[in-house]
């Protein structure tokens, strides 16, 4: 069994999946992981493992391990709508990234204004078995985290 430590991207309070209010991402539909809603300002999202940047959109990117983990790092609920607008990307599609190198900066009270949701999802994608996800200690639901703890970890 192989065990991936999963970094929250930002810093701010961790929110189970199950409580996200979309049910895209609540209901796994996507794969199993975690969020954080984050801190109001400026924040960078940070790459949550080392690996290959396969894709990069404005408000989503995803970063493919070594060992082939795909973890999609999800900007903000509905977010695409804004075409970009408050997104400034800092890495580019193809880079080999480090767990814990900012990817996006996003303006959370840009997010905020247009009536978004800015919670920050990070999903194991195609893992259809919560019980392959852990929430870390001393991470919880409602507890703070800071960009760059371990917030989950994923088993293969």
């Amino acid at each position: 069994m192989t065990v991936t430590p999963v970094l929250a991207p930002v810093s701010g309070r961790a929110v189970a999946l199950a409580d996200v209010p979309d049910p895209v991402f609540s209901q796994g539909m996507v794969g199993w992981g975690a969020a954080v809603q984050p801190r109001a300002g400026l924040v960078d999202a940070l790459a949550p493992v080392d690996g290959k940047l396969v894709r990069l959109m404005p408000h989503a990117y995803v970063v493919l391990t070594p060992g082939g983990v795909g973890l999609l790092v999800h900007l903000g609920l509905d977010t695409v709508a804004l075409d970009g607008a408050g997104f400034t990307p800092l890495a580019s599609q193809g880079d080999q990234v480090r767990a814990g190198q900012p990817v996006i900066r996003c303006d959370v009270p840009a997010v905020l204004d247009r009536g978004l949701n800015p919670i920050v999802l990070v999903v194991v994608l195609d893992e259809r078995d919560p019980a392959h996800i852990a929430a870390s200690d001393p991470v919880r639901t409602g507890s703070d985290i800071e960009a760059g703890a371990v917030l989950f970890e994923a088993t293969s």
